[in-house]
């Protein structure tokens, strides 16, 4: 076994590191609180289950070191889509060492130093004078602003390293799960072997000088023309967004030496690094990405190693410096000296532990939600193998698509905590790329204006395979899909304008509002203007249609009729700068039209309903909060807030993980004692299989969840700090015996920084300060 113990020299060698490269006065608080989350593991790990997550936005990596010195990873990326529309994993890479670093009696310690972006490994002989050198130490970084791969080495004695690519992808087979999202489900045929998901290969790079490298290519293409002429769109044309789509990574070392086409090795030495570029190039040839690769390498070496490094440790001070929420209990009966430690210490303050884990969920959003397209809810970028799981690093459960409502939870949290910039993949996707395309489906589909997002996509716009069914679009009555788990549920619109209006009270970007949210919000609008037809007091008749997933039989569904509301308000109230006089015109009339809110009597009490009208209950969410949250519109600070309250008492279904935001919906009703509870019962419920202490799941999707993750960010967030307009509401639902250091932002460009201290607010600074006469402390219910 390998001792638990380490030097106090290789200890303070790390701490000296970190603060070398820390920039002065406020960061350094910034860095010190990281330093309590840094995730510290004493002993090398068994398999994957055992890997550690780092990413610069698009590329990430599970990282883990065996037990025998073998640094092994797994890489992802936001964008490698194979010719079945499945994301895939790019590859796999082992480096090895000689002689092997790690041997019997050896001190072990591996670093997530979160104020880096980093992996730092350090071995250390337990007996011998080290005189503050450490045996070996092992920097893993995926570079910030540059698609490269950085792995080194240093030690105190001469080694030789060498890198060897290890893919699973050798030659074509059958997938052996067919799931959800995949494009060949058929249901109707339930040996599903009418037509069989073929894996395609990886191809080697041949006779590269110095060099090894790999790529996969979609020589053929697997969903895009298949779907698009099902579901009548074929006439819409678009370039194949999986046809000739080429990804992959060459490997690279200054003292480097091919030995073959799958391993590099190196000339001895006490200093060792290899860089692996990724790429992704669509379309291309083979011949075509290699080219780009080529450039790729060269555009980043022209630039010095050492520039680079301090512009990725830049990025991430900046990050980092962003915003933050440190909590820890101020109770004398629960107040430790928390260090960092493995996931299965004990750690009894709750606090902590929430802390830590909406730190570490907010990193891995940092590691994988720069790319191209939004994060995967099931797994993101960040999948191994699973013991149990029918598939290889590639598979995730539910598949490849995107779902609405589970696709938008990482993004909830990100205006609060200033991470505007991963916003923009989501809004890219659903309001550019797939918006003309919806456009014309609501046309065709049912010849008036408007769009609507239907809840399952894939990320080409068309609806799952299996989700609208095989009968051909020019064959059916009914054109809509066949599946009805969301055949008329339309929120995701709504929703969508909502979190973009959100992006713009908090960052002031007008040009995006002018140019991408009042379009889509105005064709949201017209969609059900003229889908649905209006009663006898002039207001819309939602029918057919359905709460979510949960009530199949509705009239007026809250969410849709929430969000609505919450959508047409927030436009009217603009500035008449931003909109012009025919469109506050138009918005005023359709606001007219809305529904009223639908509430529900039960025992003489009256309550939130999910729908004006509903039946059929199918699934376990509660719709009829949707008017608390996303919408806002019954919340603290505003009239009937006992209708949610009453809501959520009744409601049908409980739960405090995955998808489920009861503790969200309890933060905004003021309910403390409740919210803190299903909060830190959250924080506690990590994937047991995983080593890593912030991956959750599977619960309703797959490993790593990134919904459990992303309640448990907002929650957090909605405790100490709530919005509404102009307002700042501060402690709404915060425990008494939690403190907090904490800086997080506001609409309109406004920056909320102090602390908590047994119940009272400290040290507050407002910037602007103008907007300090907006802020008002207050206080939730305990119940």
């Amino acid at each position: 076994m390998m001792k638990k113990t380490f030097t106090n020299v290789l200890w303070s060698s790390l701490v000296l590191f970190s603060l070398q490269t820390v920039l002065a006065g406020q960061e350094e608080d910034v860095i010190r609180n990281l330093e309590e989350y840094q995730v510290i593991w004493n002993s090398p790990s068994k398999d994957c289950s055992g890997s550690m997550p780092i990413g610069n936005g698009d590329i990430g990596l599970n990282v883990w070191m065996e037990e025998n010195g073998d640094l092994s990873f797994y890489i992802g990326k936001t964008d490698s889509w194979g010719d079945n529309g499945r994301l895939l994993k790019v590859g796999k890479v082992r480096v090895s060492f000689t002689p092997t670093p790690l041997v019997q009696g050896d001190s072990f310690r591996q670093t997530l130093a979160l104020e880096n972006g980093e992996i730092v490994i350090e071995i250390a002989e337990e007996s011998g004078d080290i005189t503050g050198l450490s045996k070996t130490v092992l920097r893993i970084w995926v570079d910030a602003n540059h698609p490269v791969i950085h792995v080194s080495a240093k030690s105190h004695k001469p080694f030789t390293a060498t890198a060897q690519i290890e893919l699973w992808r050798n030659e074509p087979y059958e997938l052996p799960s067919i799931e959800v999202s995949d494009v060949h489900l058929d249901r109707s045929k339930p040996d599903q072997k009418h037509a069989p998901t073929i894996v395609e290969p990886d191809t080697i790079l041949k006779n590269q000088p110095d060099r090894i490298g790999w790529y996969h290519h979609n020589k053929k293409s697997v969903g895009p023309e298949l779907t698009m002429r099902i579901q009548g769109l074929s006439d819409y044309k678009i370039v194949d967004p999986l046809l000739h789509r080429t990804f992959g990574g060459i490997i690279k070392s200054k003292n480097g030496r091919r030995v073959d086409d799958l391993t590099l090795t190196t000339t001895k030495g006490t200093e060792q690094r290899f860089d692996i570029c990724v790429l992704t190039v669509h379309p291309s040839s083979p011949a075509q990405w290699l080219e780009a690769m080529n450039t790729k390498i060269n555009e980043v070496e022209n630039v010095p190693f050492e520039q680079r490094r301090q512009e990725h440790l830049r990025w991430w001070q900046n990050f980092w410096n962003r915003s933050w929420i440190v909590a820890k209990s101020n109770s004398q009966a629960e107040a430790t000296s928390i260090k960092p430690a493995e996931q299965s210490a004990a750690v009894e303050d709750d606090a902590f532990i929430v802390s830590r884990a909406y730190t570490l969920q907010r990193f891995i959003d940092a590691c994988a939600g720069r790319g191209v397209y939004p994060i995967k809810f099931n797994g993101s970028i960040f999948t191994v193998p699973n013991a149990g799981s029918p598939g290889d690093a590639d598979y995730r459960l539910w598949g490849p698509g995107y779902w609405w409502q589970n696709t938008r939870l990482p993004y909830i949290s990100m205006c609060m905590s200033g991470d505007f910039d991963l916003m923009r993949p989501l809004f890219r996707m659903y309001g550019e790329d797939i918006f003309e395309l919806s456009k014309y489906r609501t046309r065709h589909y049912f010849g008036h204006e408007g769009v609507y997002f239907p809840e399952c996509m894939y990320f080409w716009g068309a609806v799952f395979s299996d989700t609208y069914g095989w009968e051909p679009f020019d064959e059916r009555k009914d054109k809509l899909q066949t599946s009805g788990w969301h055949k008329w549920e339309w929120v995701s619109g709504p929703e969508l304008v909502c979190l973009m209006l959100d992006y713009y009270e908090y960052t002031e970007d007008e040009s995006f509002l002018r140019d991408r949210i009042l379009p889509v919000a105005k064709e949201v609008m017209l969609f059900f203007e003229k889908y649905y037809q209006t009663g006898p007091d002039g207001k819309l008749v939602m029918h057919p249609s359905q709460a979510v997933e949960t009530w199949w039989e509705c009239t007026n569904p809250m969410p849709e009729v929430a969000g609505l509301r919450a959508m047409t308000h927030r436009v009217l109230e603009l500035p008449e700068r931003l909109i012009t006089d025919k469109e506050r015109t138009y918005w005023q009339s359709a606001n007219k039209k809305l529904p009223d809110i639908p509430t529900r009597e039960e025992e003489g009490v009256r309550m939130l309903a999910p729908a004006e009208k509903f039946a059929q209950k199918i699934n376990i969410e509660n719709p009829e909060l949707y008017a608390v949250y996303p919408f806002r519109q019954i919340a603290i600070g505003k009239p009937n807030i006992e209708l949610g309250i009453e809501a959520l008492k009744h409601r049908w279904d409980k739960g405090n993980f995955g998808w489920r935001q009861d503790d969200i919906f309890m933060a905004y009703l003021g309910l403390t004692d409740q919210a803190r509870d299903y909060l830190v019962g959250r924080a506690k419920n990590k994937h047991k299989g995983s080593r890593f202490p912030a991956f959750w799941g599977p619960n309703y999707d797959w490993v790593p969840d990134q919904d459990h993750g992303s309640v448990l960010m907002k929650a957090f967030q909605s405790m100490l700090m709530q919005t509404d307009g102009r307002k700042i509401y501060l402690l709404p639902a915060w425990p008494r015996d939690w403190d907090a250091d904490f800086k997080l932002h506001a609409p309109y460009k406004t920056i909320i920084q102090g602390q908590v201290r047994n119940g009272e607010v400290k040290e507050l600074e407002v910037t602007p300060k103008a907007r300090l006469s907006d802020i008002e402390v207050t206080r939730g219910a305990t119940q």
